[in-house]
């Protein structure tokens, strides 16, 4: 019953002009949600990217959109891997920064509270305290290797932002790229 109904909407003469731009507000608005989104860790900006990619196509058909199938993949292989720079970037400055599995563990574990819990603040301390915390409790490290340690984990956890960042931005321009060039 429903599928009728949307064909027949579809199919009305008036959709076309009205429907396309429709479909275009309502793309844009998710991918500007999406690139704050990569900025502020509070909406999850890849996934909305991802949607706004899902949504035009589904708005518009594989005609009208210009997208491939295969552009759905390429957002998600690289949605997930933003996903892992970001939850692996504070334990590896931890560890770049000569800080032992513990205070990895700890940095990872940090993050993840002072996410939830301090934002915005939270972000940068989360793991500083966490990697600090784990280095002096389990790690037995004296004050100075555990602050550096520390340290790195902000570090890493500033560097996992900035990529995260950019693979954003790949995904939107990978949006147009196919929209416009190669669908």
């Amino acid at each position: 019953m429903w599928d009728h109904a949307w064909q027949t909407f579809v199919h009305w003469g008036g959709w076309h002009p009205v429907g396309t731009t429709l479909a275009w507000i309502v793309t844009s608005c998710l991918l500007l949600a999406g690139a704050v989104g990569c900025i502020i860790p509070i909406l999850p900006g890849h996934l909305i990217i991802l949607i706004a990619a899902i949504a035009h196509r589904l708005m518009l058909g594989r005609e009208g959109s210009g997208m491939e199938w295969w552009t759905f993949t390429i957002l998600a292989v690289l949605m997930t891997l933003s996903q892992a720079i970001e939850f692996y970037a504070g334990a590896a400055g931890t560890k770049y920064f000569g800080g032992s599995k513990w205070g990895g563990w700890g940095a990872l574990i940090g993050g993840l509270i002072g996410t939830f819990f301090f934002f915005p603040a939270g972000l940068l301390a989360g793991p500083l305290v966490g990697a600090f915390a784990f280095e002096t409790l389990f790690a037995k490290k004296e004050l100075k290797p555990a602050t550096v340690s520390g340290v790195g984990s902000m570090v890493g956890t500033v560097a996992g932002m900035g990529v995260k960042m950019v693979i954003g931005a790949v995904m939107i321009l990978w949006f147009f790229v196919d929209c416009f060039w190669v669908g």
